[in-house]
């Protein structure tokens, strides 16, 4: 895709990941411009990576499926909380707080480092939160997933028709001589 033709950033997120989905909808509807039109072009993965190559060749959709990207019109390309910081930017609402990822403090950037931060956090999150196509999660975090997996297939087997029928059963008896 040539500089010409984009004329707003594209954001690409994992339309298979739960968290993502969420996201991206609270993006869309912040999205929405007071002309009716959208500031951002939100974009599903999907499962083709000869259309990701298309919007930028060096982008590999394994990639893309663990990070979020946002596409510039420039044809940079940010990920992780450089992209959200560059999301934030083009939302209506939440310009004023993108700016302070732009302050600078002796040299470096000390909000966009925690927004890093708490990006890399989410991440890592996301198989705890739902997620089935994020992969497995990190080291440190396998513990608490394997906890959540056994807390919700223990309550998975269970339903409720099977507990009323339990409960609706009128009691055997047993007759004593």
């Amino acid at each position: 895709m040539t500089e010409s033709t984009l004329t707003k950033p594209i954001l690409l997120f994992n339309d298979e990941c739960a968290v993502c989905r969420v996201i991206a909808r609270w993006v869309c509807n912040s999205a929405e411009g007071q002309e009716g039109g959208s500031s951002i072009d939100i974009r599903p993965i999907g499962n083709d990576p000869d259309a990701l190559r298309i919007l930028n060749p060096a982008l590999d959709i394994w990639d893309a499926y663990a990070n979020i990207h946002i596409l510039m019109p420039d044809g940079t390309m940010r990920t992780d909380g450089e992209a959200v910081a560059e999301t934030l930017r083009n939302l209506p609402n939440t310009r004023w707080l993108a700016r302070c990822f732009n302050v600078k403090l002796f040299g470096r950037r000390p909000f966009q480092a925690i927004l890093n931060g708490a990006y890399t956090l989410l991440a890592d999150l996301r198989p705890l939160l739902g997620c089935e196509s994020c992969g497995i999660p990190p080291p440190w975090l396998r513990p608490f997933h394997w906890l959540a997996q056994r807390i919700t297939g223990r309550f998975r087997g269970r339903n409720h028709t099977a507990i009323k029928s339990r409960l609706t059963k009128p009691p055997t008896l047993k007759r004593t001589r």
